[in-house]
């Protein structure tokens, strides 16, 4: 029971794989083609069968024929036997006028073989004459049938058509959508804002950048202003404008000010190192 049940699956999985497989390689109008292909083939073939059984009617009507025109043609030859009987027994020959007796009765003998066979081929003639217009209605029924097909063909074919090309025109409003992310437009919009975010980056990077070389430049300055001002210093300058507020006396001596002032500020520079 197992094993029915597992061959069973794989033969229903391999026949859902065939179908699926014919699914998508099937193609409306070669389909519908073929369909035609078929059903005009089916026509000749059935218009051959149809043309036999009228050539086989004909060949009966006319053998039926026949056998009338023969069984005529006995009676006229009974007949004038007869009567070529009846002058030889008015002219008192009754050898001749018996021998011609015999011989109408042997033509009244073929006229009735004649007249039966004909009247036994009447109801297989009437019997095929109803056949062959039931296959005449038949063939015309399925060449309007085959009218119809192409028709139908046409229609589904017209519609398969057209359905591709909205498909095609939706594909490619569809590529162009520039509301639609998905769209090729909106792939070509991301990476673009990517490379401009890129580009601000590195604008961001250069500006942080500068600014760090003109705060070295300003660092710089104060820094030779400095070293100016000592060397001014040394140089025993004493004026406001070299040496800043506080300064207002003349004269290159030291006060025990100016010594307590830079004990502080060596107090201060001691303390900033040890911060660092």
């Amino acid at each position: 029971m197992s094993k029915q049940s597992i061959f069973g699956r794989m033969s229903q999985l391999m026949r859902a794989n065939v179908n699926a497989m014919l699914d998508r390689a099937e193609d409306p109008e070669k389909m519908l083609d073929q369909m035609v292909r078929d059903f005009t083939n089916n026509i000749a073939e059935a218009e051959e069968a149809v043309a036999q059984t009228i050539g086989n009617l004909r060949m009966m009507e006319d053998d039926y024929r026949e056998d009338l025109d023969t069984a005529r043609s006995w009676g006229q030859k009974a007949l004038a036997a007869s009567r070529k009987a009846d002058e030889f027994r008015a002219a008192d020959d009754p050898t001749d006028a018996e021998k011609f007796d015999n011989l109408a009765k042997v033509a009244i003998q073929r006229q009735m073989d004649s007249e039966s066979s004909a009247r036994s081929a009447e109801p297989t003639i009437q019997s095929q004459r109803e056949i062959v217009d039931k296959l005449k209605q038949g063939l015309e029924q399925m060449k309007t049938k085959r009218q119809q097909l192409i028709s139908k063909r046409d229609e589904l074919v017209a519609r398969s058509r057209a359905a591709h090309a909205q498909s095609q025109v939706h594909d490619a409003v569809k590529s162009i959508d520039v509301m639609d992310p998905t769209s090729e437009v909106g792939r070509f919009e991301e990476k673009i804002r990517r490379e401009e975010a890129r580009v601000r980056g590195q604008n961001e990077l250069a500006a942080s950048s500068l600014d760090a070389q003109f705060e070295s430049l300003e660092d710089l300055g104060e820094q030779t202003e400095i070293e100016a001002r000592l060397a001014a210093l040394k140089g025993g300058a004493s004026t406001p404008a070299a040496l800043g507020a506080g300064a207002g006396e003349s004269g290159t001596g030291v006060t025990e000010a100016d010594l307590a002032g830079l004990a502080e500020l060596d107090s201060a520079l001691e303390g900033n190192e040890q911060q660092k």
